[in-house]
């Protein structure tokens, strides 16, 4: 079952990530089969590394956050508390276009439909509903669109509005590139 794994960076750690950048890309290759989208999060002008985002495919909480703590950015200290949560995929076109990362988070509601029209919105290449570990109640959602972030925030808002009733929540939007082995850093 995919979860979805999210470390901040902590305030300046560039030299130790690109130190132990063959350790973390050796530990990812081990889940190569398993990620479904992975990396990295970015300043705004796109030139910094600011954390690391992945969704893997693994049995269960246990196995993800085993995935998650034994990271070797996570085991150095590099990253702030990392957020850990069930995700649901609901769309996953694979492309290598710049995008931004969008994330909404909020106290567990019951489970709501999205529009058909959102998922077949063409600026998305991702999009997962975060769901609490036995699938009942969404806690957030999590999309890779196209374009600056705060318009990406824009074309995600109305669907994390519709799941939540309009219930407060947290939203992010960065800068975010598809990552893996032949691209930046994940």
């Amino acid at each position: 079952m995919p979860y979805y794994v999210h470390g901040a960076d902590q305030p300046e750690v560039l030299d130790g990530l690109i130190e132990l950048s063959e350790a973390h890309w050796s530990y990812m290759d081990r889940f190569a089969d398993r990620l479904i989208l992975r990396g990295p999060t970015l300043s705004e002008d796109g030139e910094e590394h600011t954390g690391s985002v992945h969704v893997v495919d693994v049995d269960d909480r246990a196995a993800a956050e085993r995935f998650a703590y034994e990271e070797p950015y996570w085991v150095a200290g590099y990253y702030q508390p990392l957020t850990i949560a069930r995700a649901v995929v609901l769309v996953d076109r694979r492309d290598d276009a710049p995008r931004a990362l969008v994330t909404a988070e909020w106290e567990p509601v019951e489970l709501a439909e999205l529009a058909p029209s959102l998922l077949e919105d063409d600026r998305l290449s991702f999009v997962a509903l975060l769901v609490e570990d036995d699938g009942s109640r969404s806690v957030g959602i999590v999309a890779a669109v196209t374009g600056a972030p705060v318009e990406a925030a824009d074309v995600i808002r109305p669907a994390a509005d519709r799941l939540t009733g309009g219930a407060p929540m947290s939203i992010t939007a960065r800068r975010w590139q598809r990552g893996g082995r032949s691209q930046s850093d994940s």
